[in-house]
């Protein structure tokens, strides 16, 4: 399972969801979608502007546990 840990990561930078939402390009409901892990998929363009704006990697946003 794919835990998606963004607001983690917003909290350490210091940025509201709707201040990253328009740095982004994507909708604050969109951007609300991947925060509570209820994305099905995330495009490749839309992580990486994520991660050039909070200066990260997609590891310190994206993590995976086993089901058990």
């Amino acid at each position: 399972m794919i835990i998606v840990n963004l607001d983690v990561m917003m909290a350490k930078r210091k940025i509201s969801s709707q201040e990253l939402a328009e740095k982004v390009g994507i909708t604050p409901a969109n951007l609300s979608i991947l925060k509570t892990n209820k994305g099905k998929a995330i495009r490749f363009s839309t992580l990486d502007k994520i991660c050039e704006v909070l200066e990260c990697t997609p590891g310190d946003i994206l993590d995976y546990k086993v089901n058990q």
